[in-house]
């Protein structure tokens, strides 16, 4: 087999996402070198799928970046871990300075971070790079969100932007910023999902429980709710799931068990929220529902015995009202969930001195990806109407839409309540926007609580301040009469 360098781009790993990847980057004239640790895996590829298409195979590391035309780009689409770091080192014994290797896989940030920085002191560029939208996006657009050394951006960005899904016209890839930024916004990418899942799961029970409504009247709504503000890919598929009947006729989605998994992305983006001291509330929540519906057993232990009392649902009153009222509650729910996503993005750009392109960032979200929306295409024209904005509920558009959706968003959100049926992710976005437009909050006595307790101090408010009181200073007050006057701050060891 010859060794000659024809390859264009390079890929590791050949389960479905790489041959996906492989196959679309065939498509779009590139010369792929494709291989796989189980090299009978290359050989199957290459009789099946890739059987006629600008596909070669490479059965070595040594082989597959001898096929490589210089500087050699080199993708790893395997398990995120330890896997991607033993690929490293075997390929490092074979490249050379200026090779660019990328990580496709849903690595966790800090493992990019570390990783960009080793490989540039070997004059490698390394790249960390999101990849959305399951099998099919990777065979026919997928939405791409690299970040790493920058320099290799040149290099890789007529692949990326060739295979990526479009929008209008542009590529949903851009480069995103430095290090792990590209994984980093990935993983909140995957945080915003299991809230956007979260918030139509809470619709659907909603209108299953709370309205008596049918799967197939559920798939109703959801499809009439995709033709306006909601539509998107998520919205897409929870009305094909209503829809699909099991052999008997009866609606698959009824017999499937209400546990819960997760691979860990949204977790991640809830601790990283909180080691930012970001409220970013309705993903927390989407998480913590997901933990709580995997307590199944003690759940139906406790509907016995602390089963809801009060009367069962029975909805009276003007049905098409209160599904336009859901669907405000859904679109209101939505747009904080957005909202907490890119103040997160945000204070890490601040937090890690990355450069952030937000614009770019929602633009990569419009297509491809499991979050795809109409939606999004506002948040890229907000941020391109102004790349300072300070907050997207700032804009005038979303500042519109949460006013309009607002009476309908409570009127849901208190059904919920009265009927006993759990809104956690429509609940908390309620609460943060209640929160997060109101100028004093009750945080003062948390403070004098702090204090009082702990000597933790407490700042003063401007129109208070006072010569016993200075405004901007930390005060502790001896509040009992028995305590002392020294601070927690002056005794920290």
């Amino acid at each position: 087999m010859s060794n000659e360098a024809v390859g264009d781009f390079g890929l590791i790993g050949l389960a479905v996402m790489g041959q996906n990847l492989i196959l679309n980057a065939a498509d779009h004239g590139f010369t792929v070198v494709a291989f796989n640790r189980t090299t009978s895996k290359v050989d199957h590829f290459l009789a099946n799928e890739a059987k006629g298409k600008s596909i070669v195979g490479a059965h070595s590391i040594q082989e597959f970046v001898a096929k490589l035309k210089k500087p050699r780009r080199m993708m790893l689409l395997v398990m995120a871990g330890a896997p991607v770091d033993s690929f490293i080192e075997a390929l490092l014994p074979f490249i050379e300075p200026g090779d660019i290797i990328i990580d496709g896989g849903n690595s966790h940030f800090p493992d990019t971070n570390r990783r960009t920085q080793y490989l540039a002191s070997k004059g490698i560029r390394f790249v960390g790079t999101g990849v959305s939208g399951g099998e099919e996006g990777a065979r026919y657009g997928p939405s791409l969100m690299p970040g790493g050394h920058e320099e290799a951006w040149p290099y890789i960005k007529d692949v990326f932007q060739s295979i990526s899904a479009k929008s209008d016209g542009e590529a949903c890839c851009e480069w995103v910023g430095d290090e792990g930024a590209g994984h980093y916004v990935k993983m909140v990418h995957n945080g915003i999902e299991y809230g956007d899942m979260q918030l139509i799961s809470e619709a659907y029970d909603i209108m299953k429980r709370g309205l008596g409504l049918k799967d197939k009247e559920i798939g109703d709504v959801f499809a009439k709710w995709n033709k306006g503000v909601l539509d998107s890919f998520l919205i897409e598929v929870t009305r094909d799931v209503l829809y699909f009947n099991d052999d008997d006729g009866t609606p698959l989605v009824e017999k499937i068990l209400d546990s819960a998994g997760q691979k860990g992305t949204g977790k991640w983006t809830a601790i990283n929220a909180l080691d930012l001291g970001m409220p970013v509330t309705l993903i927390g929540e989407a998480v913590f529902a997901r933990c709580l519906s995997s307590l199944k057993a003690e759940r139906t232990r406790a509907s016995k015995l602390i089963g809801y009392e009060g009367r069962v649902p029975h909805f009276e009153g003007d049905k098409e009202k209160f599904l336009e009222d859901l669907e405000q509650a859904l679109y209101a729910s939505k747009i904080i969930s957005y909202t907490q996503g890119f103040m997160l993005i945000q204070e890490a750009a601040k937090s890690y001195s990355w450069k952030l392109n937000k614009p770019s960032i929602a633009l990569m979200w419009r297509g491809g990806c499991i979050i795809r929306s109409v939606f999004l295409k506002d948040i890229t024209n907000a941020y391109r109407n102004n790349p300072e904005l300070e907050n997207l509920l700032f804009d005038d558009f979303f500042k519109k839409a949460i006013q309009k959706a607002q009476p309908g968003w409570r009127e849901v959100v208190s059904k919920g309540a009265l009927w006993g049926i759990p809104t956690p992710a429509f609940s908390t976005a309620l609460s943060f926007f209640d929160g997060y437009r109101t100028k004093d909050l009750p945080a003062n006595i948390l403070q004098a609580q702090r204090d009082y307790f702990g000597a933790h101090t407490f700042k003063i408010k401007p129109e208070f301040a006072s010569e016993k009181y200075p405004e901007g200073q930390n005060i502790h007050v001896n509040w009992t009469g028995r305590g002392g006057n020294v601070s927690a701050s002056t005794y920290q060891a």
